[in-house]
This record gives C-alpha cells, sequence and structure tokens, in this order.
C-alpha cells in the first residue's frame, strides 16, 4: 500500500511536522463577550399611547428568586393593568420604582443581580437611580460642561435602547449600534433615532431658551398665562393614567380636520330582531357592531385612515372599537374582524371584552387595533351627539336612542315609527361627505332590513 512521507515534500532543513500539526492549527479565538451580571428592569411600553406607567404592585420583593418568564411586577398602563414579566434569572436586588410611583417608558424601575455576590453592587446602582436621591449640588456661578454622550459600540454586550427608539430605528432603517446614545447609561433614545434618520426634532419648551439671543429680534407679546379664580372648598384631584391618556388624545385630535354626517334611521324591524335574539345573549351594541362591520365591507375608505398627512391606509380588516365608560376615564375594547364572526359569537366576545376592561385586563391589542370607532349612548336616553375621532382613525359614529317619531310616508300620510339619529365624524382628508352619506346608506339598509346580520 502507498503511504505519504512528509518528509519528500519538506526540505531537510525544516523540521517535521506531524499531520495533526498541520490541521489542528490553532486558529484566533474572537474576543470572549462579557455578560452584563446585572440588570435593569425597565419600564414597558404596554400601547401605542402610553408614554409612562403607574406601578399597581410589585408581584416580588427585594431579595427574591426570579426565573425568566415569571410576573415580576403589575403596572397600570394608559388602558389597562398588566403584568410585566423578566426576562432573565436572578434576583431581584432592589426595587427602584416604589409602588404607586409613576415612571416614564424605558425608565429603570428594578434591578436584576446575577447572584447574591452582585446584590450589594446593585442596590448601589438603584440608590443612584432613585428618584428619592439628592441631585449632585451645581456650581452656581458658572453650567457645568455636558457628560460626553457613551457610545452604544462601546459598551460591552447588547446594545442599550429604549423599545421606542427601537421601533423608530426599524422604521427609518438605522442601525442604532452605531448611534452614541445621550440616555442614561448611554442609552439610545428616539431623539438620537431622530437625528440620524435626519429628522427635524420638534421644538420643546426649555427654560435655557429664555436667554435673549445674540441678534436683536422683534419682540413678540407675551402670552399671558391662563388664570382661573379659586372657588372656595374645591378639590384639586390627579388624573389617572387613564384619564391622562383620554386628554392627551383629546388635544391630539384638534390637530385632525374633521366634519360630521348625521342621518335619522328607522328602528322598528331592527327592535324586533333585538327582542328575538336578546335572550340568546345578545346586546344591542353587538347588532350595531355587526351593522357597523358589513356595512364598512361596502365602503372601504370610512374604514380608512391618514397617519402621515400624506397617504390613505386602507385596512385590511374590520376592527369595531366600541367606547366603554370607566370610573376613572373610557376605553374602547376592539371587536376584531367583527364582519366576519356570526352575529352570537360577536356577542359573547363583546361581554368577554367588557369584563375584561372593567377588570383592566384587556390586552394591548385588544384595545389599540381599531379601525373605526363606535359610541352608544341610547341606552342613556341620549337622543343625538357628537363624538370626537380618536386618533389614527378615520371616523367614528355616535348613535342615539330610539324614540317614537311622527314621520311622513311618500303619499303625505303621517305616521310614527321609532327613530334614531345617527352622526358620524370622519377625517376629510380621506374621507369626503359623499362618501359618508353612501355609507350610512348602505347602514339604514342594513338596519331597516336586519335578516342579514343573522346569517
Amino acid at each position: 500500500m502507498a503511504s505519504l512521507s512528509f518528509s519528500s515534500s519538506v526540505s531537510s532543513s525544516t523540521p517535521f511536522l506531524r499531520p495533526s500539526a498541520l490541521l489542528l492549527r490553532p486558529r484566533p479565538r474572537p474576543s470572549p463577550v462579557i455578560r452584563a451580571k446585572i440588570r435593569e428592569i425597565f419600564m414597558p411600553a404596554l400601547s401605542s399611547t402610553m408614554t409612562e406607567g403607574k406601578i399597581v404592585s410589585w408581584v416580588k420583593s427585594e431579595g427574591d428568586l426570579l426565573f425568566k418568564g415569571e410576573s415580576v411586577v403589575v403596572v397600570e398602563s394608559d388602558k389597562a393593568d398588566m403584568d410585566v414579566e423578566t426576562f432573565y434569572d436572578g434576583i431581584l436586588a432592589a426595587i427602584v420604582v416604589s409602588e404607586g410611583d409613576t415612571a416614564p417608558v424605558g425608565a429603570a424601575i428594578g434591578i436584576l443581580a446575577e447572584t447574591e455576590a452582585e446584590i450589594e453592587e446593585a442596590k448601589a446602582k438603584a440608590a443612584a437611580k432613585s428618584p428619592s436621591s439628592p441631585p449632585p449640588a451645581a456650581p452656581v456661578a458658572e453650567s457645568p460642561a455636558p457628560a460626553a454622550p457613551i457610545s452604544a459600540d462601546s459598551a460591552p454586550g447588547k446594545v442599550v435602547a429604549t423599545p421606542f427608539a427601537k421601533k423608530l430605528a426599524k422604521q427609518h432603517k438605522v442601525d442604532v449600534r452605531k448611534l452614541a446614545g445621550t440616555g442614561p447609561n448611554g442609552r439610545v433614545t428616539p431623539e438620537d433615532v431622530e437625528k440620524a434618520a435626519g429628522i427635524a426634532p420638534a421644538p420643546k419648551a426649555n427654560v435655557a431658551a429664555a436667554v435673549a439671543p445674540s441678534a436683536p429680534a422683534p419682540a413678540a407679546p407675551a402670552k399671558a398665562a391662563v388664570s382661573y379664580p379659586e372657588i372656595p372648598g374645591a378639590k384639586i384631584v390627579p388624573f389617572t393614567t387613564m384619564q391622562a391618556a383620554v386628554s392627551r388624545n383629546m388635544i391630539e385630535s384638534l390637530s385632525v380636520p374633521t366634519f360630521r354626517v348625521g342621518y335619522p334611521i328607522a328602528t322598528d324591524a331592527l327592535d324586533a330582531l333585538y327582542k328575538k335574539v336578546k335572550a340568546k345573549g345578545v346586546t344591542m351594541t353587538a347588532l350595531l357592531a355587526k351593522a357597523a362591520a358589513m356595512a364598512l365591507v361596502q365602503h372601504p375608505v370610512v374604514n380608512s385612515s391618514c397617519k402621515d398627512g400624506k397617504s390613505f391606509t386602507y385596512n385590511s380588516s374590520v376592527n369595531i372599537a366600541v367606547a366603554v365608560a370607566m370610573d376613572d376615564g373610557l376605553i374602547t375594547p376592539v371587536l376584531q374582524d367583527a364582519d366576519k364572526l356570526d352575529l352570537y359569537l360577536l356577542s359573547k366576545k363583546w361581554k368577554e371584552l367588557v369584563e375584561k376592561a372593567r377588570a383592566k385586563q384587556l390586552q394591548p391589542q385588544e384595545y389599540n387595533s381599531g379601525t373605526f370607532t363606535l359610541s352608544n349612548l341610547g341606552m342613556f336616553g341620549v337622543d343625538r351627539f357628537d363624538a370626537i375621532l380618536p386618533p389614527g382613525q378615520g371616523a367614528i359614529m355616535a348613535v342615539g336612542a330610539s324614540k317614537p317619531t311622527v314621520v311622513a310616508d311618500k303619499e303625505g300620510f303621517f305616521t310614527v315609527k321609532n327613530q334614531m339619529l345617527v352622526n358620524v365624524t370622519a377625517d376629510h382628508r380621506v374621507i369626503y361627505g359623499a362618501d359618508l352619506a353612501a355609507y350610512l346608506q348602505t347602514f339604514m339598509k342594513i338596519i331597516q332590513n336586519p335578516e342579514s346580520l343573522t346569517m
């Protein structure tokens, strides 16, 4: 058998190398990744409109052992109370934000240590982040130079960025690993992403801006602060998280050019159907939501929205959000794919959503995925009202009570029929008067001939 001789291919001056020495030549190993042994538990973004959260209760106490996927804390967002899970195993070394306190999205609310050896270091880190810790004294004569931002590339391990910053980075195709974070501990913030994407930041009020400009400018009349007379015995109660969210949304809606169209609809046939199906658990809200969804299928523009001020967003799903009054605000649980569900399943789903809303247990997709909103005050005897358009949607329908009304037929004879008044508020950038008129005609035909609702 022929054998391979290494000596024949190597000069005599070259030392003999074994095959294993050639084949198993050591290669340079990559630098080891240093994993953090102390991690922060951040305030999560539980909805698209959430800017801060309130700690309802800590499920775990300081010193408790935590396992990945285990609930640690209950957070109140602007819509619901939700359990927040840990993504790592470890020990809850310190609680930064106590029960009843609030923190902005992305802020540290707790410190997790990998082992008992890091607990003291984690507690020291928590003390530095605690809102109650007094800030270091600054010289009065001159302002200290701003600290240099810590580059996310220089930090070992995973890049630290707020959830919203990551979302913006994905939208604008920005690599957060190449950004120098200006947030706490070098965290990449939404402003860092917007700057990298070339987006001009929105102007913010700043005390430093009150410094006189170098060049003379025409003096603008100062806007006097609004002051209201104090009423003796009045009590000031701060907004809850939900009420604050409602307030922000209402202010945001003022920037949308809206218009309203009203329509009287006879409800005798719908009232008769309701009497038949009420015993089976069907509510009037479910009937109206089903009718609204069926009409939207025929008029997709009314189910659209304008989110960037320059384009239509046509939604493939018909998700009916229905306003529900809460003790401390308002929430709109969403009946997803309402056009595809039969009436009885839709009613069952609606009851489940209302129960979860009252208990503040709705999941984000159960309240922020609406494409069209329905607000019904008919059960309170309200005959007509206008609804405010929710941000991110194209239209909202306000339904009044069904009441006996004297009407004239085509021959001029008077008769008494039950009628309800329906008013729709719409975004005039994407929906026009003729669109709403056509939609309401279709909705009227479904209400006056409701047999299709049970099919």
